[in-house]
């Protein structure tokens, strides 16, 4: 299915949607000041060690340190590159990596890659496997694998795999195919292992003489990204609205990607470059908990640290001739929007979709499939299993980078995050309670009582009896003040 790339530049942020079919399917945003970490390269410090949970914290230079685990360590960790300990268990085979007590130390230098972005609380996950992706290929230096893209057909795998082997020669290090590599010229796939070399050659220069913590490869920018990852030959057209970006992207694809440079156009509508798709209201939508459906049915999406839950409910559609119909029809264009969804705002871990129930199996197999059937067209890698026995279906995707939400949006600073604030009464009652217990505690001649205008009220009207009853009880006079500016859980006392 062909599509188009519109890429909405400015100094401070780059935005970029990609139109199928006349509809936003992705939005990647890329901040100035909060560009992501993934693919970055660092000489990183030990900092902690811990057997229990097989693996380390690393000081790489951010705010939190990040985590390696076991798994992503090299067959044969190196101490700046050689043995962390003189009788490290290195093995035969690798069953199982030894235990990283073994392999690395407190204060030992690790050159590591980020695997995925800090998100939330936690702090980033490395690796120790590097890998650079190039135009056509990724290079894994500490590997001499050869591989192929699980994306292009069975059949063509083992002959681009002995094309690539050929190539590859003497140089060290293990190369993958990537997908839009499959009808690429042995002089191009030439040109990309150089390249890639040559980037790792430079890296390893860097890291000799660096001291950690310390950053020796960045990633490319969104806009790179751009003509490097989401273009493919389904791509009908790369559109920018920046003069300058159109001219630095022309100049980056005729040198790594001139099979898109012609594709490039600068944007010369009147218009802001998002709004004939409306892609600013696609975003605002996003943000929300509800999706509607054309049927009439809706989503409710709840996202979680944990996990992310959808509920599938049918709404005001009633268009069937009976109820299994309609039930059918309804998980069947929501098992369409769900992987738009998904892709549109960067969903990301377990993700538990709540169809509505459904009688039939052949209905259950046929929602599966085309689920599935959407769930392809995803760059991201998904897994999808069955109904569970409560009617559930569980399904991850791959996270890397943090989510349309988790970007755009912070905690409410009302709620705190838990989606409700408390009553005005629960507020009113709480504020009565502290008084009384600050009036055994102090003899002040007045308490004023500063709060939000909707708990003043319910002070002025209905709590008014119990607020002149406490009054009288603790035998001082009780003002009221309000302020606009408190949300309504906060409020002070004042001793006056």
């Amino acid at each position: 299915m062909t599509h188009d790339i519109l890429i909405n530049w400015s100094p401070q942020e780059t935005r970029v949607a990609i139109i199928e079919q006349g509809a936003v399917q992705e939005v990647h945003i890329e901040r100035a000041l909060e560009r992501g970490l993934v693919g970055n390269i660092y000489v990183g410090r030990v900092q902690r060690v811990l057997p229990g949970m097989q693996s380390a914290f690393i000081d790489i230079g951010l705010e939190r340190t990040a985590f390696l685990h076991v798994a992503d360590l090299l067959p044969h960790i190196q101490q700046r590159f050689g043995p962390a300990r003189a009788d490290a268990d290195h093995g035969g085979g690798r069953p199982a990596p030894p235990p990283i007590e073994r392999q690395v130390f407190e204060g030992q230098s690790l050159l590591v890659q980020v695997l995925k972005d800090p998100i939330g609380s936690k702090g980033a996950r490395l690796t120790a496997q590097i890998s650079i992706a190039g135009r056509l290929l990724v290079f894994l230096p500490h590997d001499e694998h050869i591989g192929v893209s699980q994306k292009i057909p069975s059949a063509q795998r083992e002959a681009l795999r002995q094309r690539l082997q050929s190539l590859v020669g003497e140089g060290g290090g293990g190369f993958i195919l990537r997908t839009n590599a499959e009808d690429a010229s042995d002089e191009e796939l030439a040109d990309d292992i150089a390249y890639l070399r040559k980037t790792w050659q430079r890296i390893r220069e860097r890291a000799n003489s660096a001291r950690p913590p310390t950053l020796l490869y960045e990633e490319l920018t969104l806009v790179q990204r751009v003509l490097r990852d989401l273009a493919t030959p389904a791509t009908r057209s790369i559109q920018v609205d920046s003069r300058e970006q159109f001219a630095a992207l022309q100049a980056f694809a005729q040198e790594y990607t001139p099979q898109v440079a012609e594709r490039l156009q600068l944007y010369r509508g009147e218009r802001p470059i998002f709004e004939p798709f409306q892609v600013d209201e696609e975003i605002l939508r996003a943000l929300g908990r509800r999706v509607d459906l054309k049927s009439g049915g809706y989503l409710i999406i709840d996202q979680t640290e944990a996990l992310t839950t959808i509920d599938v409910n049918t709404g005001a559609f009633v268009g069937a001739r009976n109820f299994d119909d309609t039930v059918f029809r309804t998980n069947l264009e929501a098992a369409q929007a769900i992987a738009r969804q998904l892709r549109l705002r960067n969903l990301g871990g377990i993700v538990i979709i709540d169809f509505i129930d459904m009688a039939r199996e052949e209905h259950r197999e046929a929602v599966l499939a085309e689920l599935r059937k959407q769930l392809a067209r995803d760059r991201v890698k998904t897994m999808v299993g069955g109904f569970s026995a409560l009617g559930l279906v569980e399904m991850t995707r791959k996270r890397t980078r943090e989510s349309l939400a988790q970007m755009l949006t912070e905690t409410c600073p009302a709620c705190d995050g838990r989606g409700r604030v408390r009553t005005a009464r629960t507020v009113c009652y709480d504020i009565l309670r502290e008084i009384l217990r600050e009036a055994r505690a102090f003899n002040p001649r007045e308490f004023r009582i500063v709060a939000a205008p909707a708990v003043i009220e319910r002070f002025l009207d209905e709590e008014s009896q119990h607020l002149a009853g406490l009054s009288d009880f603790i035998g001082k006079p009780i003002s009221l003040q309000s302020e606009s500016a408190m949300t309504q859980e906060q409020y002070d006392i004042v001793l006056l």
